[in-house]
């Protein structure tokens, strides 16, 4: 059987496991005459792995599960909540999905389990309730699984909850998160709180950001306290091609047969629906839309370093509320790389300062480093400033910033430009999306639903670096 690093399509694993209480909650499974495949359990023993300190390594970013249909969710994390429960007494779970029906659904399933000949008699009497709406699994050791749907406003005003399972995880929005996040915060559990996020990619109808957002912080590299597991098929797989269904679906033929995938395939005829749900196969531009989350992965390397020549850009955004600084500077090998400017030299840079007073002095002491430029666009907020800066800038105009967007993108996306992960860089690389400019286009910076100041002042950067560094055909030459 294949092991999990052989099945996921994308597997990033949380930082610093030393442990996982996995063994011990699969071995009430196998006594109950439950036994997972050999990825499952590899699953398992990461989304319950432990740091040195006993908890969770994902009990901060959680465990998100981009899988598709009839692979078995249910069955994998419905059975590894049962252990948990049987394993640790008063545990306290809730299962939560967009819809009634769903949720309605994997309650009928999981009744099935812990009806099982050896669970059952752990069940405590009277211990299945679905009346007045209330649908909930109590064990005899005070364990408890409750299950609702969000859409009724489920989880709202809870306490003391161990797990959280947010099934359909791809209708799942910001508001309710804020809802039912915070129920985790005074867990009981030695282990500490853990939210499991489980999901096909959304449609472009779907309240997806939250999903979105976990997945794009995954494979950005910016988060070492969440696991990610995709299943998927190769993106350029043929939707008919029967030899992909085993990768897209590791249960396939083994536990889901051939007539369940021909069932499913007759029963979603649509192209996008199919390759979505049933192959798990995720928009390129999944995210704000602009730069993917496999480019932004790509082009991510924390060790690059910068050497002469520099350019500096700055940029505040159009309310004022973000500014920021990013130089750009040739690596060792050849490529360009970007680093975030701190406001103040040896400061963390993952949290910039409110307001603009710190823009112009900081721009003039960089001049120390003297830059081949330093870059400003004149359309933007921080043109306002120049008077206030003794250092000479570079102004663009629509039609040259526009460019440097496009050659921005180009760069990112020939692997000439790296970064080095800087979490405020990646999200906003995260959230750009295009807008028509000069009969080209241009990173959004009009969007009121996200902030893009860091990226647009590291293309900024890369303008001032590639016009003003070296002979301009050869860096347009080189940059495209």
């Amino acid at each position: 059987m294949p092991r999990l690093s052989e099945v996921a399509r994308e597997l990033v694993i949380p930082s610093g496991i030393q442990t996982s209480v996995f063994p011990r909650v699969y071995r009430r499974l196998t006594d109950a005459g439950v036994f997972f495949d050999e990825w499952q359990q590899g699953f398992g023993t990461v989304a319950l792995g432990c740091r040195e300190n006993g908890k969770y390594a994902a009990t901060v970013g959680g465990v998100v599960c981009s899988w598709p249909r009839q692979v078995g969710k249910t069955f994998c994390v419905g059975n590894i909540l049962i252990g948990l429960c049987l394993e640790f007494p008063g545990l306290r779970c809730i299962w939560t999905s967009h819809h009634n029906r769903t949720t309605t659904n994997t309650f009928r399933s999981m009744q099935g389990m812990v009806r099982q000949k050896k669970i059952w008699p752990q069940i405590a009497d009277g211990g299945i309730r679905v009346a007045n709406g209330e649908q909930e699994i109590r064990f005899a050791n005070g364990s408890i699984i409750m299950f609702g749907a969000r859409e009724q406003g489920f989880g709202r005003g809870m306490d003391a909850i161990d797990v959280e399972v947010f099934d359909e995880a791809q209708i799942l929005g910001l508001k309710a998160l804020e809802d039912m996040v915070p129920a985790t915060n005074a867990a009981k559990c030695v282990h500490g709180g853990l939210l499991f996020f489980m999901g096909t990619p959304p449609r472009p109808t779907d309240d997806g950001e939250a999903f979105s957002a976990k997945r794009n912080r995954a494979l950005s590299g910016s988060s070492a306290d969440q696991m990610y597991c995709e299943l998927s098929a190769p993106r350029d797989a043929k939707s008919d091609d029967r030899s992909v269904w085993p990768i897209m679906n590791p249960s396939h033929p083994t536990r889901t047969p051939i007539e369940a995938m021909l069932r499913m395939r007759e029963n979603i005829p649509d192209e996008d629906s199919w390759r979505r749900e049933a192959m798990g196969i995720w928009p390129l531009d999944a995210g704000g839309g602009a730069i993917s989350a496999e480019l932004i992965k790509d082009s991510t390397d924390p060790a690059s370093k910068i050497g002469d020549p520099v350019s500096f850009g700055a940029y505040v955004n159009r309310i004022q509320t973000n500014a920021g600084i990013v130089a750009a500077g040739y690596r060792s090998d050849g490529k360009i790389g970007l680093e975030v400017v701190p406001p103040v030299q040896g400061r963390p840079v993952d949290l910039l300062p409110k307001g603009l007073s710190w823009i112009a002095p900081r721009v003039d002491g960089l001049q120390s480093w003297s830059p081949c430029a330093t870059v400003i666009d004149s359309g933007s907020v921080a043109a306002s400033l120049i008077p206030d800066m003794s250092a000479q800038i570079t102004e663009t105009k629509t039609a040259e910033y526009a460019q440097a967007c496009v050659r921005f993108y180009d760069a990112l996306e020939a692997g000439q430009l790296k970064h080095q992960g800087t979490k405020i860089l990646v999200d906003a690389m995260r959230a750009a999306k295009w807008r028509d400019l000069a009969d080209s286009r241009a990173w959004d910076r009009k969007d009121k639903t996200s902030d893009i100041t860091l990226l647009v002042a590291a293309t900024l950067a890369v303008f001032g670096l590639v016009t003003k560094g070296q002979n301009n055909d050869e860096a347009w030459g080189f940059y495209g």
